[in-house]
């Protein structure tokens, strides 16, 4: 293969990879793959004698990495706050995301009962993450929606609610979560934070708490 050809191919490589960073809605996951992409434009730049081009892609890698560093190294507060299945805030906030939601969770259809268990998740004091429940049977919770709002898809809120914070719903009475999922991305999330595959039933999750 042609030196020129493969340093054209790194230079393709590096443009797709900051267009898909630029898409991200998810903050870290932009930042390190702008990173790379950057990385990428400035390898490209060196192996070309553009010295413009390298430089500047080098100070765009130094200020991916102070950022990463800040983000992942901050200390940030978390809180659960539980709120009524009737409340204003708690509609608007899904008729907010309804668009997402579907995406994810294609088969939830909010009609509020007044048993059910609705928890926020406040990151930072901001709503990150929204868990609705229903007690099914004496201590089982069915989780009926588990979503994290785009800025904050990097795991920690979910961390937080179904590791960390286990105690609050075994205070509730809970011993069992249970949650269904259709779509792929939502079985790969289930089992990435801690849920394990039903063997009674195709597309049924569980985690003991």
């Amino acid at each position: 293969m042609e030196t020129t050809l493969v340093y054209e191919i790194i230079g393709y490589v590096a443009s797709v990879l900051i267009a898909v960073s630029l898409m991200m809605s998810a903050i870290v996951r932009l930042r390190v793959i702008n990173l790379i992409g950057a990385a990428t434009f400035c390898l490209y730049g060196i192996l070309i004698g553009a010295v413009p081009v390298a430089a500047m892609n080098g100070f765009i890698v130094l200020i991916n990495i102070y950022y990463l560093a800040k983000m992942l190294g901050d200390r940030e507060y978390f809180r659960l706050l539980r709120v009524s299945p009737d409340g204003e805030y708690l509609r608007a906030f899904l008729d907010f995301y309804k668009d997402d939601i579907r995406k994810f969770q294609p088969d939830f259809d909010f009609k509020p009962a007044e048993n059910d268990i609705c928890i926020f998740v406040l990151r930072d004091m901001v709503p990150g993450g929204l868990v609705i429940g229903r007690p099914d049977g004496k201590d089982v919770l069915t989780i009926r929606l588990d979503f994290v709002i785009p800025h904050f898809r990097d795991f920690k809120i979910s961390t937080y609610l179904f590791n960390e914070e286990k105690a609050f719903l075994r205070d509730a009475g809970f011993r069992k979560l249970v949650a269904y999922a259709r779509e792929k991305t939502h079985r790969a999330y289930l089992e990435r934070v801690g849920f394990h595959k039903s063997e009674k039933q195709e597309g049924r999750f569980e985690m003991a708490i």
